[in-house]
């Protein structure tokens, strides 16, 4: 029986891996962007209902290409939720050389 190639595999294997890098950036700000309305609707909380931000705010942030750490710590917190953020060598991204950058 021949092994099936997964076909998102299939198509990055064709890709320039240039291409491949932009298209993984743009995956991860908009996986980002997602989450955060994911993140507010599982704790069941209105865009309204989000304190110190007013509905509008909140649409624009959870639909934002680019967030500063400042607004996304505000918004979290304002959710009761913190944030971590970690570095890694971009080799072996689950490395124990993971080192926390920030948390809040």
């Amino acid at each position: 029986m021949a092994k099936q190639v997964h076909p998102i595999s299939e198509l990055e294997a064709k890709m320039k891996p240039e291409v491949l890098d932009a298209a993984r950036k743009l995956y991860e700000r908009e996986r980002l962007n997602i989450k955060l309305g994911q993140l507010r609707e599982k704790y069941a909380i209105k865009q309204s209902e989000v304190s110190n931000f007013t509905q509008t705010a909140v649409s624009k942030l959870e639909n934002r290409k680019d967030i500063k750490i400042s607004t996304l710590i505000d918004y979290l917190d304002s959710l009761g939720m913190g944030l971590e953020i970690r570095t890694y060598p971009k080799g072996n991204p689950v490395s124990a050389e993971q080192e926390i950058l920030l948390k809040v």
